[in-house]
């Protein structure tokens, strides 16, 4: 058996080799299409975002809705089940992240190494759903702010944060990676000091009486059984949402190989601590069946964390709840306007949308995405209609699926990955990151995801049939394959075969040559020590 630094100098070889067989290839620093973005997110930016980046008024608000469909344990069990999901997702993104850091990320993954209309199907579909998702921000943040005063008008607040939005978007990306640093960090404090005031209140040290588990056997433990929990999967999809986001920010960090690897790992304790740690709380601080969590009169009424703080007499709380809202809905709607100009950009370079939308100034900023992308926005104007609560409903039930399509994509690109290494004879073993219990957990997931396609929408066929709930949870999968097929046949793209697929464009050869000093995971150390 080799010694563990024999071992990793032999890897170094393998890594410089693949190195060099990219300087032969060309175009080894950058991605495959040219992108004009600047690098300069540094490692402290993207573990922030990868901690704290997501954690959006879903969580702090939704989580109420969910409670009330799935009661306390109900939603442990989806948000567990869909929080594992999301652990493989990111350790497949995170192997392919790392070796090939480009704007385009897994859409530009789902080009090489599947077929140029799955990118475009994709594409747009990823899109539209960070369009819906800020649309949603807007609507939140101006409905959040009237709690303290309406005065001014919502459409005038919704308009007023569309401006900041997009101007702090044109300041450049090492501006949204200090906004979100910062704002994330405030996020992380503040709900782990609502856990340890949660902890207080539920042991009877704050509050009129001692709850511990209460709650779970009155009401009980679940609202409606297994059609509760599938009702909060879709949810559950929603809120986790963005994890994939540390995949586009890769395309512009200074060192994606140091960086990414260390974002990467601290999903699984994000997952843990933060999404599964507020659903326990809230699940044992109130009872599913509260009227607080389904009140018309304020979104921020509806919050649980505000229900819980109100309930143990610190009515303070609610105004500390919103504050902390409107941080949350800033820091989300900075990063989904991030994502959907990226996105945007990098199918209008590859000729999937109009090429006005992949002009970049000086300072690399995106402009015509970002302006794109903030005007696609303007839906949330929609919401000052009378109809505005089945409006909200209808764009969380869509962006679910959409996340499930792209979390299915994503397991799918990272298989055919790792065919083409195998089939082009690649060593594997030379990856900078492996994702853990390959090809099980890849595979595993993929199903799940597909699964969850299919089910996250099967209550519309419950007695009696609800046709508008069917088109709200199903549409998307017969538009993504009229893309698919329209531009397939249009453009007469190819299904790329293993041999031959790109897999050393856009790898960055500074970064790969220090790869070999990144620490190795450990189920890859175990893996290691038992095949010698």
């Amino acid at each position: 058996m080799m010694s563990p630094d024999s071992e990793k100098a032999i890897e170094g070889q393998r890594v410089v080799g693949d190195t060099k067989a990219v300087s032969e290839t060309g175009s080894r620093h950058g991605d495959s299409h040219g992108s004009p973005l600047h690098r300069k997110l540094k490692s402290r930016h993207l573990q922030m975002i990868a901690i704290g980046g997501i954690i959006g008024p879903g969580l702090l608000v939704g989580s109420g809705n969910a409670l009330h469909l799935a009661g306390p344990a109900g939603i442990l069990i989806s948000f567990a089940l869909v929080g594992l999901i999301v652990f493989f997702v990111m350790q497949s993104l995170g192997e392919l992240a790392t070796l090939i850091p480009v704007t385009g990320s897994f859409v530009e993954y789902a080009e090489r190494f599947v077929d140029d209309s799955l990118a475009f199907a994709l594409g747009w579909g990823y899109w539209y759903l960070w369009v819906t998702v800020l649309a949603n921000e807007y609507n939140a943040i101006s409905l959040v702010v009237m709690y303290w005063s309406d005065v001014v008008p919502q459409w005038a607040w919704i308009l007023m944060f569309w401006v900041l939005f997009l101007s702090l978007s044109m300041l450049g990306v090492l501006a949204y990676g200090e906004v979100e640093f910062w704002l994330s960090l405030i996020k992380v404090i503040s709900i782990t000091i609502f856990f340890i005031v949660a902890i207080v209140i539920s042991a009877g040290g704050i509050g009129p009486q001692k709850i511990g588990f209460k709650y779970w056997n009155d009401p009980g433990a679940f609202a409606d059984g297994i059609n509760g929990v599938a009702r909060t999967f879709v949810i559950a999809g929603t809120l986790y949402a963005g994890t994939e986001m540390v995949g586009i920010t890769a395309g512009e960090a200074g060192n994606p190989g140091r960086a990414v690897p260390r974002a990467i790992r601290q999903v699984f304790w994000r997952i843990l601590i933060f999404y599964v740690g507020m659903m326990f709380f809230i699940g044992i601080l109130m009872p599913y069946d509260d009227p607080r969590l389904l009140s018309s009169t304020s979104r921020t009424a509806r919050s649980p964390l505000t229900i819980a703080l109100d309930s143990a007499g610190i009515h303070v709380g609610a105004h500390l709840i919103n504050a902390l809202i409107v941080i949350s809905v800033i820091s989300a709607g900075n990063s989904s306007l991030y994502v959907a100009s990226r996105t945007i950009l990098f199918m209008a370079s590859t000729g999937k949308a109009p090429k006005i939308f992949s002009k970049v100034d000086k300072r690399g900023v995106p402009w015509a995405a970002l302006l794109l992308s903030n005007l696609g926005a303007c839906i949330s104007f929609l919401s000052l209609s009378g109809s505005a609560g089945e409006l909200y409903e209808a764009l969380i039930t869509l962006s679910g699926l959409s996340t499930f399509m792209v979390w299915a994509t994503i397991m799918f690109v990272h298989i055919r990955f790792r065919r083409a290494m195998v089939a082009q004879g690649q060593s594997i073993e030379a990856l900078p990151f492996q994702a853990a219990w390959y090809p099980y957990g890849a595979y595993a997931a993929l199903g799940a995801n597909i699964f969850l396609i299919f089910f996250q929408g099967y209550t519309a066929f419950l007695n009696p049939f609800s046709a508008k709930d069917f088109v709200i949870n199903y549409i998307l999968l017969p538009v993504s394959v009229i893309f698919f097929v329209v531009y397939k046949f249009w453009n007469k793209t190819k299904w790329v075969r293993l041999e031959d697929m790109d897999l050393y464009t856009g790898r960055r050869a500074d970064d790969t040559v220090v790869l070999e000093g990144v620490e190795v995971p450990w189920w890859t150390k175990v893996r290691r020590s038992l095949v010698g």
